[in-house]
């Protein structure tokens, strides 16, 4: 593939993960990925501060490590620098990893996470998870995800057997019933509509797998919701919402139908939450949810703080 097209392609990929990721394709998450807990990889994504102690044992109290699954275009440093080291505080043996590279991406699209479609990421989760619960003694996990992250790992607990590794499930701004933002779902259901065969996916496809699977009405999606929808029994499922998400369109997108599911809109109990979709990963408010959900039998009163739409990073750590 030529350079000019990896340019047009990069700029089309840099909309969509703009508008999904954990954080923008930026140089903050140019860093290639490494779910192995040592090697030269290490160096070029570092683990967030509080993440992969691979000494860490979990305690009585909070007996299954933490898998945090960043979200499109972002990485494990860019997406957790503020909940790692918080949920750490609380106690919890916290592991992270940088999944979906697309090895052939050029510099620096080739050192993101979340690029290859989500049934081959999960593989890797699936093969993480199963690091930590080696290198923990741990008989299961709890996952908590971003954006990409919060809908990915459910197609390894749906299909892959996660099911029997996985206890609590947190998903902020998800999106079990896909987006439509900026009108993407809608044009791409047009040109299948008229022949122009996989649509969007000429675009995406060659570079970021995954793309064409957010979108409302996707194979994928429906695949997920297949057989009762996207909860499966015997997982806890906690979902965080905001009402000014500008990525997942509606933001209603992200309820969940089941009968051990949570659904979370911020802005129901704090107004004055403004945070937007990459902001809620470091969004004090949203993280006392997840401390809550991770630890039922110590929940807190969540207290409301005024945040901005990009978030305050590193407030509410005391």
């Amino acid at each position: 593939m030529g350079r000019r097209r990896w340019v047009v392609l990069a700029g089309a990929v840099a909309v969509v993960a703009g508008l999904l990721a954990g954080g923008p394709l930026t140089a903050r998450a140019a860093a290639a990925p490494a779910s192995a807990p040592d090697g030269p990889a290490a160096l070029l994504d570092p683990s967030p501060p509080g993440s992969n102690d691979w000494h860490c044992r979990p305690s009585d109290e909070h007996p299954n490590p933490v898998v945090l699954v960043h979200g499109l275009g972002a990485n494990q440093a860019a997406n957790w620098g503020y909940l790692a080291p918080l949920l750490a505080q609380h106690g919890f043996c916290v592991f992270s990893l940088t999944y979906g590279r697309n090895p052939l991406a050029p510099p620096p699209l080739s050192q993101v996470g979340g690029l290859q479609r989500m049934e081959e990421s999960s593989l890797e989760l699936a093969a993480f998870v199963a690091l930590v619960r080696g290198a923990t003694d741990a008989d299961k996990v709890d996952i908590v995800g971003h954006s990409e992250g919060s809908l990915m790992p459910d197609y390894y607990v749906k299909f892959r057997g996660g099911d029997e590794y996985v206890d609590k499930y947190v998903a902020m701004t998800p999106l079990w019933d896909g987006t439509n933002t900026a009108a993407l779902a809608s044009a791409n259901q047009a040109a299948v509509g008229i022949g122009l065969g996989p649509g969007l996916g000429t675009v995406f496809l060659p570079l970021c797998g995954s793309c064409r699977e957010f979108l409302h009405g996707s194979p994928f999606l429906k695949k997920l919701a297949s057989d009762g929808g996207p909860a499966v029994d015997g997982v806890t499922y906690t979902t965080i919402m905001t009402k000014y998400d500008e990525a997942v369109v509606p933001y209603t997108s992200g309820r969940l139908d089941g009968d051990d599911v949570t659904n979370i809109v911020l802005q129901d109990h704090c107004p004055q939450d403004l945070s937007e979709h990459v902001a809620v990963a470091f969004d004090p408010v949203a993280a006392q949810y997840i401390v809550n959900a991770l630890d039922p039998d110590h929940a807190t009163s969540v207290r409301c703080y005024s945040v901005g739409p990009k978030g305050l990073p590193g407030y509410g750590q005391d």
